[in-house]
């Protein structure tokens, strides 16, 4: 059972975002950045109290995605980064990101909070970000 609603062309349009967002962190690399792509859409919570659908959380400015800027998002989606974002809307989670609603990749160490947001760890070059539970239920929800 799918924990977001999707369109053909919306986990299409997942598969690019998690590709040009962490492609460099290899396919768990992905997984986590996209974790945090699906936990936007799920959370009616602070900044995403508006974002329902994967290209409301693609678009959303302030606050979206860096990659949208860049060529590399617009191309084509692969079938491997397809079977990726499914195995996200079926519920799959990666720690540090499971929970995580912010990841950005500082040039040094993560810093503890990003945003008034406490760090849940690391991945290669990514910080993940995860909301405090009495501020964002819905992220902590069982599927």
């Amino acid at each position: 059972m799918a924990v977001i609603k999707t369109t053909e062309e919306d986990v299409k349009m997942l598969a690019r975002l998690m590709r040009a967002e962490a492609e460099g962190e290899g396919q768990l690399g992905m997984l986590m950045a996209g974790n945090v792509m699906v936990n936007r859409v799920r959370s009616e919570c602070l900044d995403f109290v508006n974002i329902r659908t994967v290209p409301q959380m693609t678009y959303q400015s302030p606050g979206g995605f860096e990659a949208i800027q860049h060529g590399y998002f617009y191309q084509r989606a692969r079938e491997v980064d397809i079977r990726l974002a499914r195995k996200l809307i079926a519920g799959e989670r990666h720690n540090p990101a499971e929970f995580a609603l912010w990841f950005f990749r500082p040039d040094g160490p993560c810093p503890a909070q990003w945003w008034s947001q406490w760090n849940s760890g690391r991945y290669k070059a990514h910080c993940f970000y995860t909301p405090l539970p009495a501020e964002c239920p819905q992220v902590y929800s069982v599927f």
